[in-house]
């Protein structure tokens, strides 16, 4: 489905989609939308944001490394000592000074002051493993999984929505446009009848008011085709809006596939998106409580450390090897509490599940009656729209013998294109039911 979407886009895009010349099936206006409309990009976005999520998570698998830098000039020494400071009330005090002197007496530059951390830079590089964290970066990433899951089945339904909108769309453009043809039909009906009447009136065999009453029954009809014309404007424009391309000069040609819908069958493999979504949403919740536990237990890391320094005027290097063992011994009572949260909320999502389970076989049995009303009442209106035709050609052929009143025939008429028009709405609404059964079973 995903490479003839592609051919069929690439086949649009080269011919400009000239609706004057290409006929738009259900399937290209489908594969426009996924190409062109914004929930189908935005839904994407979602998804990748679920998978960067699963990517920063997986960064805590491997070394956490740090670089440090750090450098300083001091105006003043930040340490001053010169040899008056030096206590010579003690005997090392007065021996180390007189020596001082004793030196520079004999010519040595020894300096008599001593300045330490007017400058100096200092860096560091810094890498810690985590060995074991309480489970909560194996946890998370299973976590960030279910994510994108989750993700991927919010977009399923989501486009699965939209293409139903699309194809809403889509079949009441086609139904308007079938309507117009058939009203043309009527009309055509009309022009016959008036030919008709205009040759019995000159005979004398009716009065002006059979003319007249032809006449009004065409004005109402016509005054019919306009309101088709602008309802088949306004539904185009939003199908157009909704597949993302402009509204082509001359409207939509829209191919006819009421009469193709296929058979539903048997597929016992589907599972419906929102039933898997509500069993995410249970294994989540059970993630979350173990995310829960692993901040109880104990956090063991190793490391090393390297680091350069010239503070005091001469260059250190050292490197340190180290490990970390971190114990939260208050976490437990917060913990307990918190536990019993989390089994509150996975048994209020199992109750969830079990209810919602229950509307949606609700739904799918709905959509199946809806599906099978549809298709019975749609073989009904077929047999009307036979005894109309057949109701329409004895109340003409009657008219002309003079067994039946202009009357009769008009009504005839009205019946044969209520009759047509009823099969066109019954016909889209099988082709929706069907479709709504098929997106929640996959039969």
């Amino acid at each position: 489905m995903k490479r003839f979407s592609i051919i069929v886009i690439m086949v649009l895009m080269a011919l400009g989609l000239n609706a004057q010349n290409e006929v738009l099936t259900l399937d290209s206006c489908f594969a426009l939308a996924r190409a062109n409309n914004v929930k189908f990009k935005m839904n994407e976005l979602d998804i990748q944001k679920a998978r960067e999520v699963k990517a920063q998570v997986f960064t805590k698998y491997f070394p956490q490394v740090s670089l440090g830098f750090f450098s300083f000039y001091a105006a003043k020494p930040i340490i001053k000592y010169s040899v008056d400071d030096i206590d010579q009330g003690t005997d090392f005090g007065s021996f180390v000074v007189s020596v001082i002197h004793e030196l520079q007496e004999l010519g040595s530059d020894i300096p008599t002051e001593v300045n330490i951390l007017k400058n100096g830079v200092s860096g560091s590089a810094l890498a810690v493993v985590p060995v074991f964290a309480g489970g909560r970066i194996v946890n998370g990433n299973k976590l960030a999984t279910l994510g994108i899951e989750a993700a991927q089945l919010q977009s399923e339904v989501s486009e699965r929505d939209l293409l139903e909108e699309i194809e809403t769309s889509y079949y009441l453009v086609l139904g308007l446009q079938e309507k117009v043809q058939t009203l043309n039909s009527a009309l055509a009906l009309i022009d016959s009848l008036d030919r008709t009447v205009e040759t019995a009136l000159k005979a004398g065999l009716i009065t002006n008011s059979d003319k007249l009453r032809v006449a009004l029954k065409r004005n109402e009809l016509q005054a019919n085709q306009l309101q088709l014309s602008n309802g088949i404007v306004l539904a185009t424009l939003l199908l157009c809006h909704q597949i993302g391309i402009s509204y082509p000069e001359g409207g939509l040609v829209l191919e006819n596939n009421l009469d193709q819908v296929e058979e539903p069958t048997h597929n016992t493999l589907y599972l419906r998106p929102e039933r898997r979504l509500l069993q995410l949403q249970i294994e989540a919740e059970t993630f979350y409580k173990k995310l829960t536990i692993g901040e109880t237990l104990p956090q063991v890391g190793v490391g090393s450390m390297a680091s350069y320094g010239n503070i005091t005027g001469r260059s250190q290097f050292n490197t340190i090897l180290f490990a970390t063992v971190m114990v939260p011994l208050t976490k437990w009572w917060e913990t307990s509490h918190k536990l019993k949260e989390h089994d509150i909320k996975i048994r209020e999502a199992e109750l969830m599940q079990e209810d919602l389970n229950g509307m949606m076989d609700l739904q799918e049995k709905q959509a199946y009656n809806q599906m099978v009303e549809a298709e019975a009442l749609l073989r009904s209106d077929r047999v009307a729209f036979e005894m109309a035709q057949e109701n329409s050609r004895l109340a003409t052929l009657n008219y002309r013998a003079g067994m039946n009143t202009i009357a009769d025939v008009l009504e005839a008429n009205a019946l044969l294109l209520q009759a047509q028009n009823a099969i066109t709405d019954r016909q889209i609404t099988y082709a929706s039911a069907r479709r709504k059964y098929h997106d929640l079973t996959g039969n």
